[in-house]
């Protein structure tokens, strides 16, 4: 007996020692309030040597992970950063609010303004302060409570944070899976869409018509009027749209087959550095084209969009060690076997491991990461299509989404701007990304029998 435990020990030694790491890093992570970080550079030291890698090799194999994520990934999350720093201190988002509102007040108005949500967001906290005052002049003018168009809002806002690049969460990811760009944005916006429509609008009618909406306290506003030499509502549309249609192009081309000199120019334009670098090099023409006063303003929002960046690209290194480390010891190939056994379905696999791991962390950037170094050689060892990957891709973006509660920044963040207590945002942000989380499971799942 006590042989066969030994054996069983030495088949199975890097999924056992992968089951333990995983409760060891969100203790560290919950218990003692570990940066996800160190936490995951942590855990893949201790797994890799204790899945029995020299210690040379644990840390090649750790070193290797986190340069080969971040050969791509750094790139393009800098970018955007940047690309997300110039709109927004140039001051052109409510402007864009405002021209795509119009004169609509109704449900028209609050599904525009959830699409709002879904263009503008680089980061969920900045764009969700710059729109605050926006939502609260429109509630004002449609003599509705300001979560009615608050709800819808934060709906489109969490899901372009997690769903759509070239926000970092879904970019890192991709890259993880080794998904391909454009068809993550296609797939994204594909869930994203109807997962937006019900946990916004629908919900936020459906709350006020029971009499659970409650009255939003943004005494601390004031509604934001127009000020000289912000940029234009259709330019920054222009400038959002760009890099998007250049991948998207780019990718059409790719799968028509078509060949020549057109296709040449857009496989240049059309790789995410390009398109990013396009699109950052046109908004700061834009912003030069602008008064001293504007220019500087957009200097500083530039310096200061590369802290959270820094974070971001930190923790999606460390989730490429971690995978790097499942891969190298063995424990992918146990856990695709594993998969392949039960008949898991990977959407399904994907949403679960990034549902759990969000719920008992709060961040949906930390989850996705971590959920995504689990799946990578789970799916590396299948023969999926594009669109099948793009599709898990997006199923980890809605399990991290879900249940957003009080060990989530996102939580307290929403709480402090729309002045709710805990009890009415668990009642309607919180029951908002659950709902968007659903949704967006259903809809990969539909997609799926497609791909």
């Amino acid at each position: 007996m006590e042989l066969n435990s030994i054996e069983f020990w030495q088949a199975h030694r890097p999924i056992l020692v992968t089951a333990a790491a995983i409760p060891l890093l969100l203790w560290l992570v919950l218990r003692w309030k570990i940066p996800a970080f160190a936490a995951l550079i942590g855990v893949s030291l201790v797994a890799a040597l204790a899945a029995g890698m020299a210690p040379e090799q644990a840390y090649t194999t750790i070193t290797n992970g986190m340069g080969g994520t971040l050969g791509f990934i750094a790139v393009v999350v800098g970018l955007g950063s940047l690309f997300g720093a110039i709109l927004e201190a140039g001051g052109g988002l409510p402007a864009l609010a405002r021209m795509l509102l119009g004169s609509r007040r109704g449900f028209g108005g609050q599904v525009i303004t959830g699409f709002i949500g879904l263009i503008v967001a680089i980061f969920f906290d900045v764009a969700l302060i710059v729109l605050a005052p926006v939502v609260l002049a429109l509630a004002q003018r449609a003599s509705k409570p300001v979560l009615a168009f608050g709800l819808p809002l934060l709906a489109g806002l969490a899901i372009a944070h997690a769903f759509i690049p070239p926000t970092p969460g879904p970019i890192a990811v991709a890259d993880l899976l080794g998904a391909d760009i454009a068809w993550v944005i296609v797939t994204g916006l594909a869930a994203g869409i109807p997962a937006l429509l019900v946990a916004g609008p629908l919900l936020a009618n459906a709350l006020a018509r029971a009499g659970h909406l409650p009255e939003a306290r943004l005494d601390h506003l004031t509604p934001q009027d127009d000020v000289e030499g912000v940029m234009s509502g259709r330019t920054v549309l222009i400038l959002i749209f760009l890099p998007l249609l250049l991948i998207l192009t780019n990718a059409v081309l790719a799968i028509a087959g078509v060949a020549g000199v057109l296709a040449q120019v857009f496989a240049v334009i059309g790789h995410p550095f390009a398109a990013l670098l396009i699109a950052c090099a046109a908004a700061g023409w834009v912003a030069a084209s602008k008064p001293p006063a504007m220019r500087e303003r957009v200097n500083r929002g530039i310096m200061d969009a590369f802290v959270p960046a820094g974070a971001v690209i930190l923790v999606t290194g460390a989730g490429g060690a971690f995978k790097r480390v499942l891969v190298d010891t063995g424990a992918g190939a146990q856990l695709a076997d594993l998969v392949l056994h039960f008949g898991l379905i990977p959407i399904l696999l994907g949403y679960s491991l990034a549902f759990i791991i969000r719920v008992a962390q709060g961040s949906a950037t930390v989850a996705m990461i971590t959920a995504a170094g689990l799946m990578a050689p789970i799916v590396g060892g299948q023969d999926l299509s594009p669109m099948a990957l793009a599709l898990i891709v997006t199923s980890i973006a809605a399990g991290a989404s879900a249940v957003s509660h009080v060990n989530d920044s996102g939580f307290w963040l929403v709480s402090r701007i729309f002045g709710l207590s805990e009890v009415d945002t668990l009642k309607t942000w919180t029951v908002s990304t659950t709902l968007l989380s659903l949704v967006g499971l259903v809809a990969c799942l539909v997609l799926g029998v497609f791909a």
